[in-house]
């Protein structure tokens, strides 16, 4: 294995995720790439009550997710690669996938019906995923 892709969106799940594929990555000497998506329009990854930033930018997704990754993972960063891609959840995170080994989301993260137990991102990831795919519970 040299390469597992997780995606995330900033929330607990998507924490919990990246510290999995972390584990796992480290398990099989791996590189893992942590992916956000981002959009102008939908900055829910930053914080969900902040506002609209229209000078948000991917120097700043770049930033975002860094932090992110800084925050959940501490710092021992050895072998992880950040990546913020401006474009659709599913769409970035299935590109990145093209040459994973394996690619991993969390069960839910910050879109949608609470009581959803498999969020839209993560079905699609699981149903057009290129490699085999893990789904993080959430608990």
């Amino acid at each position: 294995m040299d390469r597992i892709v997780v995606g995330i969106d900033g929330s607990p799940h998507a924490a919990r995720a990246v510290r999995w594929a972390r584990d796992e990555a480290r398990a099989h000497g791996a590189i893992l790439q942590v992916v956000m998506a981002w959009h102008w329009g939908d900055q829910r990854h930053v914080d969900p009550d902040a506002p609209f930033d229209p000078t948000y930018d991917q120097e700043a997704a770049r930033e975002t997710l860094e932090a992110f990754v800084a925050q959940a993972l501490g710092d021992d960063l050895d072998g992880v690669e950040a990546v913020a891609v401006l474009d659709l959840p599913a769409r970035a995170l299935l590109e990145q996938a093209e040459d994973a080994d394996l690619v991993v989301v969390g069960s839910r993260g910050r879109g949608g019906f609470a009581g959803l137990m498999l969020g839209s991102v993560s079905q699609q990831v699981m149903t057009h995923a290129p490699c085999p795919t893990v789904v993080v519970p959430d608990r």
